[in-house]
């Protein structure tokens, strides 16, 4: 069956992967972006310098993500829910959604596909905000109930 737990540890596992996708992925950049540009001929106007750019630019916010979402979870799981640091999480975490949503936003001047890349994550960068917003007035009641006698 199912539990919490395992779905934590599930989310705990997911998200260290996707720190080693991240790292493997920025080592093996310049590859990828060589495949690109000898594939597409508006990737080879646009050059190979811009594509290292946005993808370097880019995986400062997404580790940055994905550190602050290990130690939320972290939290979580030594049973800290409700509390202003996961507030705070949530928080730093939608500011790293809208840090990769303006660099994808801008490298759609060079290069159109960045385009949808930089409005999923303003996006899930406002649902994050939406659940930073429900979890803040959790921890509010908490504390409210916390110090009624």
């Amino acid at each position: 069956m199912w539990s919490d737990n395992k779905s934590l540890v599930l989310s705990k596992v997911a998200v260290i992967a996707f720190l080693v996708i991240l790292a493997f992925a920025m080592i093996r950049a310049p590859w990828f972006v060589a495949r690109l540009v000898s594939m597409s001929s508006t990737a080879r106007d646009a050059g190979a310098v811009l594509f290292l750019v946005t993808i370097y630019s880019g995986a400062v916010p997404a580790a940055a993500l994905l550190v602050s979402m290990h130690l939320l979870l972290r939290r979580i799981g030594m049973g800290a829910v409700f509390v202003h640091e996961n507030v705070s999480s949530l928080r730093f975490i939608s500011w790293c959604f809208y840090a990769g949503a303006l660099v994808g936003t801008l490298s759609a001047v060079y290069y159109v596909p960045w385009l949808p890349i930089g409005i999923s994550a303003a996006f899930m960068g406002l649902v994050v905000r939406v659940v930073k917003n429900i979890i803040a007035k959790a921890v509010s009641l908490q504390d409210d109930a916390d110090y009624t006698i």
